[in-house]
Protein backbone atom coordinates (compact mmCIF):
# COMPACT_ATOMS: atom_id res chain seq x y z
CA UNK A 1 0.00 0.00 0.00
CA UNK A 2 1.62 3.19 -1.12
CA UNK A 3 1.89 6.54 1.32
CA UNK A 4 1.97 10.38 0.05
CA UNK A 5 4.45 12.52 2.33
CA UNK A 6 2.46 15.64 3.75
CA UNK A 7 4.78 17.85 1.69
CA UNK A 8 3.47 16.53 -1.51
CA UNK A 9 -0.28 16.87 -0.42
CA UNK A 10 0.90 20.53 0.23
CA UNK A 11 2.62 20.80 -2.98
CA UNK A 12 -0.03 19.62 -5.03
CA UNK A 13 -2.75 21.78 -3.18
CA UNK A 14 -0.58 24.63 -3.95
CA UNK A 15 0.27 23.92 -7.66
CA UNK A 16 -3.82 23.31 -7.90
CA UNK A 17 -4.56 26.84 -6.50
CA UNK A 18 -2.44 28.31 -8.49
CA UNK A 19 -3.58 26.87 -11.82
CA UNK A 20 -7.33 28.06 -10.97
CA UNK A 21 -6.62 31.12 -10.65
CA UNK A 22 -4.28 31.43 -13.95
CA UNK A 23 -7.64 31.82 -15.82
CA UNK A 24 -8.76 34.54 -13.84
CA UNK A 25 -5.63 36.44 -13.30
CA UNK A 26 -5.36 36.78 -17.20
CA UNK A 27 -8.90 37.87 -17.72
CA UNK A 28 -8.18 40.28 -14.91
CA UNK A 29 -5.99 42.63 -16.82
CA UNK A 30 -7.45 45.23 -19.01
CA UNK A 31 -5.52 45.93 -21.91
CA UNK A 32 -3.46 43.27 -24.16
CA UNK A 33 -1.09 43.44 -26.99
CA UNK A 34 -2.93 41.97 -29.65
CA UNK A 35 -0.86 42.52 -32.72
CA UNK A 36 2.87 43.89 -34.09
CA UNK A 37 2.73 45.57 -37.32
CA UNK A 38 6.14 46.00 -38.83
CA UNK A 39 6.43 49.23 -40.80
CA UNK A 40 10.14 49.36 -42.29
CA UNK A 41 13.52 49.94 -40.91
CA UNK A 42 13.57 51.91 -37.36
CA UNK A 43 15.08 55.24 -37.68
CA UNK A 44 13.49 58.04 -35.68
CA UNK A 45 10.14 58.33 -34.58
CA UNK A 46 7.92 60.60 -32.82
CA UNK A 47 3.70 60.95 -32.25
CA UNK A 48 1.52 59.18 -33.14
CA UNK A 49 -2.51 60.47 -34.26
CA UNK A 50 -5.28 58.99 -35.22
CA UNK A 51 -8.07 59.98 -38.09
CA UNK A 52 -11.28 59.18 -36.56
CA UNK A 53 -13.53 59.80 -39.50
CA UNK A 54 -11.00 57.89 -42.79
CA UNK A 55 -9.75 55.35 -39.49
CA UNK A 56 -6.30 56.36 -40.73
CA UNK A 57 -2.94 56.29 -38.01
CA UNK A 58 -0.09 58.87 -38.89
CA UNK A 59 3.24 57.71 -37.09
CA UNK A 60 6.07 60.74 -37.24
CA UNK A 61 8.88 59.06 -38.56
CA UNK A 62 11.40 61.64 -39.40
CA UNK A 63 11.75 61.95 -42.99
CA UNK A 64 7.77 60.59 -43.38
CA UNK A 65 4.81 60.58 -41.97
CA UNK A 66 3.53 57.12 -42.57
CA UNK A 67 -0.05 56.82 -43.06
CA UNK A 68 -1.63 53.04 -41.97
CA UNK A 69 -4.73 51.50 -41.88
CA UNK A 70 -5.92 51.71 -38.41
CA UNK A 71 -7.54 47.90 -38.65
CA UNK A 72 -5.82 45.98 -41.13
CA UNK A 73 -1.97 47.54 -40.34
CA UNK A 74 -1.81 47.89 -44.13
CA UNK A 75 0.57 51.16 -45.19
CA UNK A 76 -1.80 53.68 -47.21
CA UNK A 77 1.06 56.43 -48.36
CA UNK A 78 3.99 58.64 -46.91
CA UNK A 79 3.85 62.30 -46.64
CA UNK A 80 6.93 64.06 -46.68
CA UNK A 81 9.01 65.39 -43.67
CA UNK A 82 11.60 67.12 -42.77
CA UNK A 83 12.18 65.61 -38.89
CA UNK A 84 8.54 65.14 -38.23
CA UNK A 85 7.17 65.43 -34.90
CA UNK A 86 3.17 65.79 -34.34
CA UNK A 87 -0.03 65.65 -36.75
CA UNK A 88 -3.20 67.56 -36.48
CA UNK A 89 -6.25 67.33 -38.22
CA UNK A 90 -8.76 70.02 -39.10
CA UNK A 91 -12.00 68.11 -39.83
CA UNK A 92 -13.59 70.75 -40.91
CA UNK A 93 -10.82 72.07 -43.55
CA UNK A 94 -10.27 68.78 -44.13
CA UNK A 95 -6.80 69.47 -43.41
CA UNK A 96 -3.76 67.62 -41.93
CA UNK A 97 -0.85 69.62 -40.72
CA UNK A 98 2.45 68.09 -39.80
CA UNK A 99 5.34 69.75 -37.32
CA UNK A 100 8.87 69.90 -38.92
CA UNK A 101 11.52 70.31 -36.53
CA UNK A 102 14.70 70.65 -38.54
CA UNK A 103 13.02 73.07 -41.40
CA UNK A 104 11.01 74.79 -38.94
CA UNK A 105 7.73 74.52 -40.96
CA UNK A 106 4.80 73.28 -41.05
CA UNK A 107 3.19 70.73 -43.82
CA UNK A 108 -0.77 71.39 -45.06
CA UNK A 109 -1.64 68.31 -47.16
CA UNK A 110 -5.11 67.26 -48.29
CA UNK A 111 -6.67 64.71 -45.42
CA UNK A 112 -8.05 63.04 -48.57
CA UNK A 113 -5.56 62.45 -50.75
CA UNK A 114 -2.85 62.80 -48.35
CA UNK A 115 -1.12 65.01 -50.84
CA UNK A 116 0.76 68.61 -49.70
CA UNK A 117 -0.76 71.35 -50.42
CA UNK A 118 2.04 73.90 -48.77
CA UNK A 119 4.77 74.36 -46.51
CA UNK A 120 4.23 76.88 -44.02
CA UNK A 121 7.63 78.64 -42.43
CA UNK A 122 7.27 79.37 -39.00
CA UNK A 123 9.59 81.84 -36.87
CA UNK A 124 9.81 80.09 -34.20
CA UNK A 125 12.76 76.81 -34.44
CA UNK A 126 11.67 73.46 -33.75
CA UNK A 127 7.82 72.87 -33.54
CA UNK A 128 7.12 70.05 -32.02
CA UNK A 129 3.72 69.80 -30.67
CA UNK A 130 0.84 70.67 -32.82
CA UNK A 131 -2.68 71.36 -32.15
CA UNK A 132 -5.81 72.53 -34.53
CA UNK A 133 -8.05 74.57 -32.16
CA UNK A 134 -11.67 74.59 -34.10
CA UNK A 135 -13.29 77.17 -32.62
CA UNK A 136 -11.36 79.90 -34.38
CA UNK A 137 -9.98 77.85 -37.14
CA UNK A 138 -6.12 78.22 -35.88
CA UNK A 139 -3.33 75.55 -36.07
CA UNK A 140 -1.01 76.26 -32.93
CA UNK A 141 2.75 75.04 -33.35
CA UNK A 142 4.56 74.58 -30.35
CA UNK A 143 8.04 75.43 -30.64
CA UNK A 144 10.44 73.55 -28.43
CA UNK A 145 13.51 75.24 -29.16
CA UNK A 146 12.69 78.89 -29.45
CA UNK A 147 10.33 78.42 -26.39
CA UNK A 148 7.46 79.97 -28.57
CA UNK A 149 3.86 79.58 -29.67
CA UNK A 150 3.37 80.19 -33.82
CA UNK A 151 -0.57 80.71 -34.59
CA UNK A 152 -1.69 79.95 -38.29
CA UNK A 153 -4.92 80.45 -39.78
CA UNK A 154 -6.25 77.36 -41.22
CA UNK A 155 -7.92 78.74 -44.08
CA UNK A 156 -5.55 81.04 -45.41
CA UNK A 157 -2.29 79.06 -44.36
CA UNK A 158 -1.33 82.07 -43.36
CA UNK A 159 1.26 82.41 -40.16
CA UNK A 160 -1.14 85.13 -37.83
CA UNK A 161 1.47 85.63 -34.74
CA UNK A 162 4.07 83.95 -32.67
CA UNK A 163 4.09 84.56 -29.03
CA UNK A 164 6.40 83.41 -25.97
CA UNK A 165 5.40 80.21 -24.05
CA UNK A 166 6.62 81.83 -20.94
CA UNK A 167 9.08 78.27 -20.75
CA UNK A 168 9.49 75.16 -23.04
CA UNK A 169 6.40 74.18 -24.18
CA UNK A 170 5.36 70.38 -24.79
CA UNK A 171 1.77 68.68 -25.12
CA UNK A 172 -1.08 70.88 -25.45
CA UNK A 173 -4.97 70.17 -25.61
CA UNK A 174 -8.27 72.45 -26.43
CA UNK A 175 -11.44 72.51 -24.38
CA UNK A 176 -12.99 73.09 -27.90
CA UNK A 177 -14.12 76.06 -26.21
CA UNK A 178 -11.55 79.34 -26.88
CA UNK A 179 -9.36 77.73 -24.29
CA UNK A 180 -5.93 75.69 -24.26
CA UNK A 181 -4.26 74.08 -22.30
CA UNK A 182 -0.27 72.81 -22.52
CA UNK A 183 2.29 71.93 -20.31
CA UNK A 184 6.02 73.93 -19.20
CA UNK A 185 8.15 71.31 -19.10
CA UNK A 186 10.43 73.47 -17.42
CA UNK A 187 8.66 74.94 -15.11
CA UNK A 188 6.41 72.38 -13.83
CA UNK A 189 3.30 74.14 -15.02
CA UNK A 190 0.51 74.06 -17.18
CA UNK A 191 -0.19 77.50 -19.10
CA UNK A 192 -3.46 78.83 -20.48
CA UNK A 193 -3.97 79.98 -23.87
CA UNK A 194 -7.15 82.78 -24.69
CA UNK A 195 -7.74 81.49 -28.14
CA UNK A 196 -9.57 84.86 -28.86
CA UNK A 197 -6.26 86.90 -28.32
CA UNK A 198 -3.50 84.20 -28.52
CA UNK A 199 -2.16 85.50 -25.29
CA UNK A 200 -1.38 83.26 -22.14
CA UNK A 201 -3.63 84.52 -19.31
CA UNK A 202 -2.46 82.56 -16.42
CA UNK A 203 -0.42 79.68 -15.51
CA UNK A 204 -0.61 76.54 -12.85
CA UNK A 205 1.87 75.21 -10.88
CA UNK A 206 2.00 71.54 -10.64
CA UNK A 207 2.40 69.91 -7.51
CA UNK A 208 4.43 66.64 -6.98
CA UNK A 209 5.66 67.07 -10.84
CA UNK A 210 8.97 67.04 -12.49
CA UNK A 211 8.92 67.88 -16.53
CA UNK A 212 5.85 67.05 -17.61
CA UNK A 213 5.54 65.84 -20.89
CA UNK A 214 1.81 64.34 -21.94
CA UNK A 215 -1.33 66.02 -21.35
CA UNK A 216 -5.21 64.85 -21.75
CA UNK A 217 -8.24 66.60 -21.13
CA UNK A 218 -11.50 64.82 -19.72
CA UNK A 219 -13.69 67.56 -20.83
CA UNK A 220 -16.71 66.36 -19.21
CA UNK A 221 -15.41 66.70 -16.05
CA UNK A 222 -12.70 69.23 -16.35
CA UNK A 223 -9.76 66.95 -15.62
CA UNK A 224 -6.05 67.53 -17.21
CA UNK A 225 -3.94 65.03 -16.64
CA UNK A 226 0.04 65.55 -16.88
CA UNK A 227 2.56 63.00 -16.57
CA UNK A 228 5.65 63.35 -15.31
CA UNK A 229 9.39 62.12 -15.12
CA UNK A 230 9.33 61.83 -11.37
CA UNK A 231 7.25 58.71 -12.57
CA UNK A 232 3.77 60.50 -11.52
CA UNK A 233 0.25 61.70 -12.62
CA UNK A 234 -0.83 64.55 -11.76
CA UNK A 235 -4.81 65.26 -12.12
CA UNK A 236 -5.55 69.32 -12.21
CA UNK A 237 -8.90 71.17 -11.91
CA UNK A 238 -9.12 72.56 -15.61
CA UNK A 239 -11.45 75.53 -14.66
CA UNK A 240 -9.26 76.28 -11.75
CA UNK A 241 -6.27 75.24 -11.64
CA UNK A 242 -6.52 73.55 -8.40
CA UNK A 243 -4.12 70.29 -7.90
CA UNK A 244 -6.49 67.33 -7.12
CA UNK A 245 -5.11 64.63 -7.47
CA UNK A 246 -1.79 62.45 -8.65
CA UNK A 247 -0.78 58.56 -9.06
CA UNK A 248 2.15 56.88 -9.45
CA UNK A 249 3.05 55.46 -13.35
CA UNK A 250 5.58 53.89 -14.74
CA UNK A 251 9.42 55.44 -15.64
CA UNK A 252 9.90 57.75 -18.49
CA UNK A 253 6.34 58.59 -19.70
CA UNK A 254 5.86 60.63 -22.77
CA UNK A 255 2.17 61.05 -24.01
CA UNK A 256 -0.77 59.92 -22.18
CA UNK A 257 -4.55 59.64 -22.81
CA UNK A 258 -8.25 59.62 -21.64
CA UNK A 259 -10.34 57.07 -22.60
CA UNK A 260 -13.88 58.32 -21.75
CA UNK A 261 -16.03 55.37 -22.58
CA UNK A 262 -13.97 53.38 -20.02
CA UNK A 263 -13.20 55.85 -17.26
CA UNK A 264 -9.62 55.02 -17.94
CA UNK A 265 -6.84 57.31 -18.02
CA UNK A 266 -3.46 55.42 -20.12
CA UNK A 267 0.47 56.73 -19.62
CA UNK A 268 2.88 55.27 -22.15
CA UNK A 269 6.14 54.82 -20.91
CA UNK A 270 9.57 54.60 -22.77
CA UNK A 271 12.00 53.58 -20.20
CA UNK A 272 13.77 49.84 -20.30
CA UNK A 273 10.95 47.09 -20.63
CA UNK A 274 8.91 49.81 -21.46
CA UNK A 275 5.41 49.80 -20.39
CA UNK A 276 1.64 51.22 -20.42
CA UNK A 277 0.22 52.45 -17.24
CA UNK A 278 -3.29 51.84 -16.89
CA UNK A 279 -5.31 54.43 -14.57
CA UNK A 280 -9.31 53.53 -13.26
CA UNK A 281 -10.93 57.09 -12.87
CA UNK A 282 -13.28 55.77 -9.90
CA UNK A 283 -14.82 59.69 -9.99
CA UNK A 284 -13.81 63.15 -11.00
CA UNK A 285 -11.14 63.38 -7.93
CA UNK A 286 -10.58 60.30 -7.44
CA UNK A 287 -8.23 57.72 -9.16
CA UNK A 288 -6.12 54.32 -8.68
CA UNK A 289 -3.54 52.27 -10.67
CA UNK A 290 -5.37 49.50 -12.33
CA UNK A 291 -2.95 47.85 -14.19
CA UNK A 292 0.49 47.80 -15.74
CA UNK A 293 1.01 46.37 -19.05
CA UNK A 294 4.63 45.86 -20.36
CA UNK A 295 5.09 47.12 -23.76
CA UNK A 296 8.30 47.69 -25.29
CA UNK A 297 11.20 50.14 -24.76
CA UNK A 298 10.91 53.45 -26.52
CA UNK A 299 6.98 52.62 -26.58
CA UNK A 300 6.67 56.23 -25.58
CA UNK A 301 4.00 57.65 -27.45
CA UNK A 302 0.18 56.85 -28.42
CA UNK A 303 -2.76 57.24 -30.12
CA UNK A 304 -6.22 55.96 -28.25
CA UNK A 305 -8.80 55.48 -30.74
CA UNK A 306 -11.56 56.63 -28.80
CA UNK A 307 -14.48 54.34 -29.62
CA UNK A 308 -12.87 50.75 -29.75
CA UNK A 309 -10.35 51.80 -26.83
CA UNK A 310 -7.51 50.53 -29.16
CA UNK A 311 -4.41 51.74 -28.42
CA UNK A 312 -1.24 52.20 -31.02
CA UNK A 313 2.02 52.18 -29.65
CA UNK A 314 5.45 52.60 -32.02
CA UNK A 315 8.15 51.70 -31.39
CA UNK A 316 11.46 50.05 -32.40
CA UNK A 317 12.03 45.93 -32.15
CA UNK A 318 14.74 44.21 -33.62
CA UNK A 319 15.71 47.13 -35.53
CA UNK A 320 12.21 47.61 -36.97
CA UNK A 321 9.78 50.54 -36.61
CA UNK A 322 6.90 48.92 -35.15
CA UNK A 323 3.30 49.51 -33.75
CA UNK A 324 2.38 47.27 -31.08
CA UNK A 325 -1.73 47.49 -31.25
CA UNK A 326 -3.25 47.23 -27.98
CA UNK A 327 -6.69 46.46 -27.11
CA UNK A 328 -8.86 46.30 -23.78
CA UNK A 329 -10.50 43.23 -22.41
CA UNK A 330 -13.33 44.52 -21.08
CA UNK A 331 -16.74 46.46 -22.78
CA UNK A 332 -16.57 50.05 -22.22
CA UNK A 333 -18.38 51.53 -19.14
CA UNK A 334 -22.19 52.46 -19.84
Amino acid sequence: MSHTSPNAVLLAAVLLALSSQTPALAQDHPYTIQQHWTLGDAGKWDFAALDPVRHHLFLTHGTAVEVVDAQSGKLIGQIPAHGAHGVAFAQDQKLGFISNGQSNTVTAFDLDTLQVKQEIAVPGKNPDVILYEPTAHKVYAFNGKSADISVIDAVSLKVLSTFPAQGRPEFAVSNGAGKIFFNLEDKAQIGVIDVASDKITTTWSLKNCVEPSGLALDSAHQRLYSVCQNKNMVVTDAQTGRAIASVAIGEHPDAVAYDAARATVLSSNGAAGGSLSVIHQQDADHYALADTLITAQGAKTMALDAESGTVYLPTALDGKFTVLVVTPNHPSTP
